[in-house]
């Protein structure tokens, strides 16, 4: 906790308050890169589904793009809403990530598809991955065959988002066992606050037993209402349990957010001045100003 809060001691903090009841710091504009990789992997994690994982992963990631980093999403959900929500189609694929998990003859480079967005790539899935958590019960270190995958891509990449199912079964191991970091989305009610511990405990068996440099890089509060007192309850124990490790950023609740996963865009294309945009490049900013991204 020490090392991060180091790292978030950052000038620019005003008198006001932020929405995490925190003094609201701002966040300097990243420098450009010199050179592209190898890539920060961050992990786009939660058990329960629908707190914002596919759109955080697509809206941190264009974000992140915009900043001048080269930025690959790989869809770890055999929903394949990431992979529609930038414009590809899960039925038109002859190859996706579950070819590569599933066969080492498979290259990454053979199903890694641009997108709409300058700087981001995609590893698309569709429903084929959903088989993928019942074959890899029986693969020798099944719980390094993503890991393995990435690493032939890494290089290329400055930051590689894994947006992951809602589940913590064989494949969100897989993409903790891969990453560098992880960030938690949390929909600001009561019942998504329960299933946190649960989550933490299986991050901690998998640093204990597989990854021991990965490490939370935050807990980014969605779908907030600053008109409720629930909203504001549920973030204030969030910010009493985990301290410095929840973002300053706090993602607000808008339709503008379906309307953008409607249009195939992110937000900060689909509405650039929009506060949903600034929160997402905010976050990207955050993000790199506490080093988990370059």
């Amino acid at each position: 906790m020490a090392d991060s809060q180091q790292r978030l001691d950052i000038p620019g903090a005003e008198d006001r308050l932020g929405p995490t009841g925190r003094p609201t710091r701002e966040f300097p504009e990243p420098a450009p890169l010199s050179a592209h990789g190898p890539a920060r992997i961050i992990a786009m994690v939660n058990q329960k589904g629908g707190v914002g994982k596919t759109t955080s992963s697509i809206n941190l990631g264009a974000a992140l793009a915009a900043y001048g980093r080269r930025v690959l999403l790989v869809d770890f959900d055999p929903q394949g809403a990431l992979s529609v929500g930038l414009g590809v189609n899960p039925y038109d694929l002859e190859l996706s990530i579950y070819n590569v998990l599933m066969s080492s003859r498979v290259d990454p480079h053979d199903v890694i598809v641009g997108s709409n967005v300058e700087g981001i790539d995609i590893l698309p899935a569709n429903i084929d991955l959903s088989a993928a958590e019942v074959q890899l019960v029986n693969e020798v270190a099944r719980e390094q065959v993503l890991a393995r995958a990435l690493a032939k891509v890494a290089g290329e990449y400055d930051v590689i988002l894994i947006d992951c199912q809602p589940s913590l079964g064989l494949l969100t191991v897989n993409a903790l066992t891969a990453a560098h970091g992880v960030i938690i989305p949390l929909e600001t009610q009561f019942f998504a606050l329960r299933g946190v511990a649960l989550l933490v405990e299986t991050i901690e068996k998998v640093q204990d037993r597989l990854n021991p440099g990965l490490e939370i890089d935050g807990i980014l509060p969605t779908m907030f209402d600053g008109r409720t007192l629930h909203a504001q309850e549920v973030i204030a124990r969030v910010v009493e349990a985990f301290g410095d490790k929840v973002f300053d950023t706090v993602i607000n609740r808008t339709v503008k957010f379906p309307d953008a996963s409607v249009a195939a865009e992110p937000i900060t294309s689909f509405a650039p001045s929009h506060t949903g945009a600034e929160a997402y490049r905010r976050l990207a900013r955050e993000l790199i100003a506490r080093g988990g991204a370059p």
